[in-house]
């Protein structure tokens, strides 16, 4: 059973919540222009920009992508949005005052990242008679796939945090160490193993979309 079956949402309540965060980061956006803080615009800017990818992919590459991974993505960068912007009248945001926020965004974000290397070797797979990836592979090939990305996300937000910091400008990312890189790899790793091991069966349409297209383009 899918997650969103066990939780008992309908299409039409999943289109809602997805909305509903929608207009929540342009809520954000805007109090980051009012703020004059270059690190929520940029923020919910990006992930306003995100939430639009689902509809994109099915409109213009005919990609499934029914409301439950739409909202699977749109929850993902809202939480890391908000993080960012927080409660109005509140002191600090939930990056700042709440310990396990970074940890709940970061394992999200790797769920995502996963999904995608899940479903692009699947297509990859589907697509030719050649390629066999077992089990015991794909598990290993999603770990890494998610370990790298975010080596290199921590990487660029080490760039951009030094950037910002000698620029004198706002902070659009933040590094808070290497303890602090050593836990986001953690929580990466264990986003990659939520995938890999319960999150395949929702990517199973994504991938046999993909492997179609790859058909289409070889045939061309």
């Amino acid at each position: 059973m899918r997650v969103r079956e066990y939780l008992g949402l309908s299409d039409r309540r999943q289109r809602q919540l997805v909305w509903a965060m929608e207009l929540g980061l342009v809520g954000m956006f805007f109090i980051g222009l009012e703020r004059g803080n270059t690190g929520v615009i940029v923020n919910t800017a990006v992930a306003l920009g995100v939430t639009r990818l689902p509809s994109l992919l099915e409109r213009d590459f005919s990609i499934p992508m029914d409301p439950g991974l739409t909202l699977w993505i749109t929850t993902a960068v809202f939480l890391h949005a908000f993080g960012t912007v927080g409660l109005p009248g509140a002191a600090s945001t939930p990056y700042r005052s709440v310990w396990w926020w970074d940890h709940l965004t970061h394992t999200l974000s790797a769920t995502v990242v996963a999904a995608v290397g899940y479903a692009s070797a699947r297509a990859l797979e589907l697509h030719s008679d050649s390629n066999r990836f077992p089990g015991p592979f794909m598990f290993v090939y999603i770990l890494l796939f998610v370990i790298a990305f975010g080596v290199l996300w921590e990487v660029v937000e080490f760039l951009i945090s030094e950037l910002s910091r000698l620029l004198g400008g706002g902070t659009v990312l933040t590094q808070y160490g290497v303890g602090d890189t050593m836990l986001d790899l953690v929580f990466d790793i264990i986003g990659a193993v939520i995938v890999a091991v319960w999150g395949t069966a929702h990517l199973t349409d994504v991938a046999h979309a993909l492997s179609t297209r790859l058909a289409l383009r070889r045939a061309e």
